[in-house]
């Protein structure tokens, strides 16, 4: 097996990882969580989309791992993955240096 073939997996998963975060609306939700933990009431306050919608772009950034979602009663508490900076910031390509 080739090199190439061997780095296929890890490309496909840093594709999709980037692929996750590339969405404005994604991405808003990421900045908020940055900051500190909470409620879905409080995300949909600041991203202003039907809730059906708001809770599908929470789906994906879930299923990438990027954000984990605690329930509280009713409510539904989000934030970041601990490794949510580190994972994204791996699948960037890097500079290979001679």
């Amino acid at each position: 097996m080739t090199r190439a073939e061997l780095d296929r997996p890890v490309a496909h998963d840093a594709v999709s990882l980037l692929e996750a975060v590339a969405d404005p609306i994604r991405w808003t939700v990421l900045s908020r969580l940055s900051s500190t933990p909470c409620c879905v009431c409080e995300i949909q306050r600041e991203v202003t989309i039907a809730p059906s919608l708001l809770s599908y772009h929470l789906k994906v950034l879930r299923e990438a791992g990027l954000v984990v979602a605690t329930r509280r009663g009713r409510w539904i508490d989000y934030a970041l993955a601990d490794d949510a900076h580190d994972r994204l910031v791996l699948a960037l390509p890097t500079m290979v240096r001679s």
